[in-house]
């Protein structure tokens, strides 16, 4: 491991001292009101301004968190995997606009949320100069184009790209040579094609949906689950039960947000020991998801405090911190 690592190790040794603990969100679900939940933050180190939106909030700690990891490494790309989802949203509304010939800056994510500069994939999209984006992208945008251009078919649209951000995520995550990453890219797959396995059964897709929908990974078997999907709900829980998400079952059965809840307290669970090991970028990888997860908690918190949600609603929703 290089002294660059060990430097940056360090560094997120005490920056995890920072993270909000079970009982500061605990402090926060029993806050009165959204402004007793503000100053909390701020008391645990949010940067929270008088009047500030909460979409500004959550984006200006995601922006720390990515400035921070930039300070320690030489090339922030090695965590571009947790930002190919960005990248491909961004995909999708450019086809659209230019499938549509209209012009529209508030569809992109910004830049800094992403690896790839939003400006590009629009002027790539609206010139048809498919060689202005990356190699493994050009197809993709050529194929989902001339789909919307000839169908009008804008589901069928999100499914190519969808299912192109998946294998992206997962190929990323298996080439990084690091446990983290590969595990981000394997759950994220497996889980989105549980829920897309779920949706497609519950509106009744074929299996020729299902085939172009479902991206390959390890811990699933798509071929069968995309045959459950076309038989039934039951049928789905049967298969899943035979894999590693058997745990997973009734918390589908409750809803999509208990499943949503249930991947990531996986992932906490899975990253946790990193933050007992020095010798790689495990911990940095592992930080930023720690991060994310705290950030996806206390939205789901603040936008419950501002739509007067009860407390137990909330914590049926919150997510397990890494520390």
């Amino acid at each position: 491991m290089s002294e660059e690592y060990v430097y940056a190790v360090a560094r997120i040794r005490s920056a995890e001292l920072r993270l909000l603990t079970s009982s500061v969100l605990e402090s926060l679900l029993s806050a009165k009101s959204y402004d007793e939940c503000l100053r909390l933050l701020s008391d645990h180190g949010w940067d929270i301004e008088e009047s500030m939106s909460l979409s500004t909030i959550l984006k200006n700690e995601r922006d720390k968190t990515w400035r921070f990891i930039s300070e320690l490494v030489s090339d922030p790309h090695v965590f571009d995997v947790f930002l190919y989802a960005n990248d491909y949203h961004n995909l999708k509304a450019a086809v659209k606009s230019a499938a549509e010939q209209i012009t529209r800056d508030d569809i992109y994510l910004e830049k800094d949320q992403c690896s790839i500069d939003p400006e590009i994939i629009r002027k790539a999209l609206g010139q048809r100069d498919f060689s202005m984006l990356p190699s493994d992208m050009q197809k993709v945008a050529v194929e989902a184009l001339d789909t919307l251009l000839h169908t009008g078919d804008g589901g069928l649209c999100d499914i190519i790209i969808d299912k192109a951000a998946l294998t992206k995520i997962y190929e990323s995550g298996k080439k990084s040579g690091n446990e983290i990453l590969e595990l981000y890219g394997e759950l994220t797959v497996a889980a989105a094609n549980i829920k897309t396995a779920i949706r497609a059964c519950m509106i009744g897709k074929d299996i020729s949906f299902l085939e172009k929908a479902l991206a390959p990974c390890d811990s699933l078997n798509v071929d069968r689950l995309a045959k459950a999907a076309t038989e039934s709900l039951d049928a789905i829980y049967e298969y899943l039960s035979h894999t590693a998400y058997l745990d997973a079952v009734p918390e589908i059965k409750k809803s999509p947000s208990a499943f949503e809840r249930w991947c990531d307290n996986l992932i906490i669970a899975k990253i946790r020991p990193q933050r007992h090991n020095p010798f790689s970028i495990g911990p940095l990888a592992a930080y930023i998801l720690a991060r994310e997860n705290e950030i996806k908690s206390v939205r789901i918190v603040l936008s419950g405090k501002i739509n007067n949600l009860s407390d137990d609603s909330l914590r049926e929703r919150v997510r397990e911190m890494y520390v």
